[in-house]
């Protein structure tokens, strides 16, 4: 019996993603008696802070680091960085930033929700949010015009929920920050790649702790030193409101030293996928095939289009099915509405594959019976 069942909850098999809604991850067990041990002993906060900086630094390749809550309060505590910079004053002003540099330029396509407003988040760190362009077509000059004399950044972000075509690269965003001397912000809460967009000449880039790190609860905001200082000035500030805890950090700072050696298990997820798709071949109504990640990451699923005149039963009555159950399997279903779930391998347990096949095949058995009926 899990933590969770002794607690009276459905055990969860997550076919989703790294989803906060879902836990995130699934933590190895390294990160976990790290988190339990940082629990049962004491720290001087401000030192640990600066030492997760340090380890933050050296994964990513970035001048500073500074640990948060999760990467939403990163979004709000790297806004109130470049507004407030290590001024105290102006750190317990924030998010009132009235007759400050404070205008944020994000194009359409990217003012995106992700379980919260974005737009929101910059406006808890006393951001005012300058849409540009269409929310499917941004031009350069879009952008350019944009810029003024209150303008503190450029956002950037990088997520499935993005539109996915018509924006403006991150190269050319670079490019328009550094010649008009602008800090860019990258929100990559769930990349893969702790290094790319330091390297890409990124100001500030804010990470998840809990998906693709396989951390607990928590995120990390990289980049140049003088603004990361300012990040750390915001827990004197609003961060105060968002702060993480020694265990937190603790279990980061662990998931961040296995990350640099974690052994490669792409071809093993494609396989488990594969697997699946076989087994489902034969069930009436369902056409699987693999898929590579809509924002472009090296993460493939498995895609399962649903003919309901055949299955008997439609996407979105599946994904409903599937949930209700005990335990309850999630599955990403962003197009279910069209009659498409994926099934995604990276938060699967052991064997739990099989499980999802077997209870699809129920589901699909049922409904024709009924229909015999």
């Amino acid at each position: 019996m899990s933590i969770y069942q002794k607690f009276g909850l459905r055990k969860i098999i997550n076919a989703s993603g790294k989803m906060t809604v879902l836990g995130a991850s699934a933590v190895h067990s390294e990160v976990a008696q790290a988190l339990s041990a940082a629990a049962m002993d004491y720290v001087d906060i401000h030192e640990l802070m600066i030492a997760a900086g340090r380890k933050i630094a050296q994964v990513t390749g970035a001048e500073n680091g500074c640990p948060t809550a999760g990467a939403a309060p990163g979004i709000a505590i790297a806004t109130a960085a470049v507004i407030a910079g290590e001024n105290l004053t102006l750190v317990e002003r924030v998010p009132n930033t009235d007759g400050l540099k404070n205008e944020i330029i994000l194009q359409k396509g990217h003012s995106v929700n992700f379980g919260a407003s974005l737009p929101q988040m910059i406006a808890l760190g006393g951001g005012k949010v300058v849409e540009v362009g269409q929310a499917n077509h941004v031009e350069k000059d879009h952008i350019l015009r944009g810029i003024n004399e209150k303008t503190a950044a450029l956002f950037y972000i990088k997520s499935h929920h993005a539109v996915q075509k018509g924006m403006q690269s991150l190269e050319t965003i670079v490019a328009i920050a550094k010649e008009r001397n602008i800090p860019i912000i990258v929100d990559a809460a769930a990349e893969e790649d702790f290094k790319y967009y330091i390297a890409s000449g990124a100001d500030i880039v804010i990470y998840s702790g809990g998906k693709a790190l396989e951390g607990p609860t928590s995120g990390l905001i990289c980049g140049r030193d003088d603004l990361i200082k300012a990040c750390h000035m915001q827990y004197k500030g609003i961060g105060r409101a968002m702060k993480v805890g020694k265990e937190a950090i603790i279990g980061l700072m662990t998931a961040l030293d296995r990350y640099e050696s974690k052994e490669d298990d792409s071809q093993g997820q494609i396989n488990r996928m594969n697997w699946l798709i076989n087994e489902l071949s034969n069930v009436p109504g369902i056409k699987g095939s693999l898929v590579q990640d809509e924002a472009g990451r090296d993460i493939y699923r498995a895609q399962l289009t649903i003919d309901e005149k055949i299955a008997g039963i439609n996407a979105v009555a599946l994904v409903e099915n599937l949930e209700a159950g005990n335990p309850a399997i999630y599955t990403r279903n962003y197009y279910a509405n069209i009659g498409i779930i994926n099934i995604d391998p990276r938060p699967l347990l052991m064997d739990q594959e099989k499980v999802i096949t077997s209870r699809i095949r129920e589901i699909i058995s049922e409904c024709k019976r009924k229909e015999k009926k």
